[in-house]
């Protein structure tokens, strides 16, 4: 069998990466070694970035349908036990810039077992997608051509021959791929250990009254997490820092779990189901480089970080969001493979960023301490909206234009709007020919765009010969309340910025070039690494 691209690893990662290729137009193989998507929570946090992914992707809907609706997660707690007294209460983001006028696009709390299936079923409904259960690399090797690889089906040890142009391992933390290619880890490994418990048990009368995602314990007993899975009678219940509070991972068996849960809660009498035990260790550490040969790493694969601040999986979906259209252009002759090379770059510098704040964060929160410390955490923590949306990238597929970055004080916690090459395009609304509104956000993320204003006809014409869509924002289809997008995007009436299928913007013109094809076309060439 012969494949464009093979993914390995079926978690939201790779299938998320298996969605976009085929929208993309591209055939792709997914395997996965496991028998079904994850029978565990995990992640739970999706952040509006990738909400906006999954808006364009046509997902978002039934992605929110599977998750909870925010009313029902709308703090943070601390508390000395959940039925005992509160010590702290903080609405997530209340500290920075009113998201609302970030993204039409909120962010979700869907758990990775109830997200899984959902992506699962979108990549299967797409016809140029094949996605194999059961199903484990066992081996390959690569050369100019690309990858052969060896497939194991699990259940009856048959194995088969595959060949591809590219492979994505999205295999996670302890990927197989990543350690048979050699690829080191940068950072410190084994930062803390924990144990994630999953249980049943009905919260509800120490919770409806205060709904929050989190709930954090800590007395000078037990310093625990409750993780809102249902806000009823599903729930995680999480234990960091296993070795100051005096424990080992082999200290919970399902009765013991059941007990410390019961101290957590505070109801010595709580009926409390075990459902499943699962230690793990924090590391926060990145790969060296995210890309050798034909192969190229993403998600867990690439970085491994704390789960204080829940970048984690977020991080790894925006990796292939990067990827994927690099991959498909590529693959179709629209460019060079020199392309591939800014996918390392860009992603594995933020990659390193991401994985530095969540350490810090689970150091302020006493992660790391060796003896048992009771803190809530520092201000920044889920207050990160220049994490969010302040990724600029620098790359052979980012033209610079000379313009500064914009000044901003904390880049952790502030995002200021910006069409200066590298960032997100940022959100605007605009009106639609029947006059509904719709954000900038909808017209980008998929192919290229060019946005210009009343005076860039010159450049909708200079379109028509590329494989770009012209939108002319404040006339014609999509009219606009004021001139303010242009400010945000810092171009004059006869300006143009140019916004690659992830969403970045790659090229801007702030006026009308003397020849705008010209001007067009060789950032589009540039951009896809035709005059590297």
């Amino acid at each position: 069998m012969s494949i464009p691209v093979l993914i390995v690893g079926g978690g939201p990662v790779g299938l998320t990466a298996s969605l976009l290729l085929s929208r993309l137009g591209i055939r792709s193989l997914l395997v996965e070694r496991h028998p079904g998507t994850a029978i565990h929570p995990k992640a739970r946090g999706i952040n509006a970035r990738t909400m906006e992914i999954f808006h364009q992707q046509g997902v978002e809907t039934a992605v929110r349908e599977a998750g909870l609706p925010p009313t029902r997660t709308g703090f943070i707690v601390w508390a000395k036990t959940l039925a005992g007294e509160e010590i702290e209460r903080r609405v997530p983001g209340s500290g920075s810039a009113r998201l609302a006028e970030v993204t039409p696009v909120r962010a979700c709390l869907c758990a990775q077992h109830h997200l899984e299936p959902v992506l699962r079923r979108s990549a299967e409904q797409q016809p140029l997608a094949e996605l194999r259960f059961n199903t484990e690399l066992t081996r390959f090797e690569q050369d100019e051509r690309g990858v052969a690889a060896s497939l194991t089906d699990t259940m009856t040890g048959r194995t088969e021959q595959v060949t591809a142009q590219y492979m994505i391992a999205a295999d996670g933390a302890q990927s197989r791929v990543r350690k048979a290619l050699g690829i080191g880890m940068q950072g410190e490994k084994d930062v803390y250990d924990s144990v994630n418990i999953l249980l049943e048990a009905d919260l509800s009368p120490w919770t409806r009254d205060r709904p929050a995602a989190l709930y954090f314990i800590e007395n000078e007993e037990l310093r625990g997490t409750f993780l809102t899975i249902n806000a009823h009678d599903s729930w995680g219940f999480l234990v960091n820092s296993l070795s100051s509070q005096g424990y080992t991972a082999e200290d919970f068996t399902p009765e013991k779990s059941a007990d410390l849960i019961r101290k957590a809660a505070g109801v010595p009498g709580l009926p409390v189901k075990v459902l499943g035990v699962a230690p793990w260790v924090a590391s926060a550490h990145v790969a060296e480089r995210y890309r050798d040969g034909c192969v190229f790493l993403a998600g867990d694969a690439a970085h491994e970080m704390p789960p204080t601040g829940g970048f984690g999986m977020n991080t790894g979906i925006q990796d292939v969001h990067n990827l994927c259209w690099k991959l498909a252009a590529v693959l179709q002759g629209t460019a060079a493979p020199a392309l591939l090379g800014t996918y390392h770059d860009e992603r594995q510098p933020l990659g390193r960023a991401i994985t530095e704040q969540s350490l810090i964060n689970a150091i302020s929160m006493g992660r790391l301490q060796k003896t048992r410390q009771t803190t809530s955490a520092r201000p920044e923590y889920l207050n990160e909206q220049g994490m969010i949306f302040g990724a600029s990238y620098s790359s052979a597929a980012v033209l610079p234009d000379g313009s500064p970055p914009p000044v901003i004080a904390n880049p952790v916690t502030d995002y200021a709007p910006s069409g200066r090459p590298g960032g997100r395009a940022p959100h605007v609304w605009v009106k639609t020919g029947d006059g509904a509104r719709t954000s900038s956000i909808d017209l980008v993320g998929n192919g290229f765009v060019l946005m210009t204003g009343r005076g860039g006809a010159a450049w909708v014409d200079a379109t028509r010969e590329l494989d770009v869509t012209p939108i002319t924002l404040g006339a014609g289809a999509y009219e606009t309340a004021d001139s303010g997008w242009r400010e945000t995007y810092g171009i004059e009436e006869s300006g143009a910025v140019l916004v690659r299928p992830d969403g970045h913007v790659g090229w801007r013109s702030a006026t009308l070039a003397g020849d705008p094809a010209r001007a067009l076309g060789g950032a589009l060439n540039a951009i896809h690494g035709w005059s590297n």
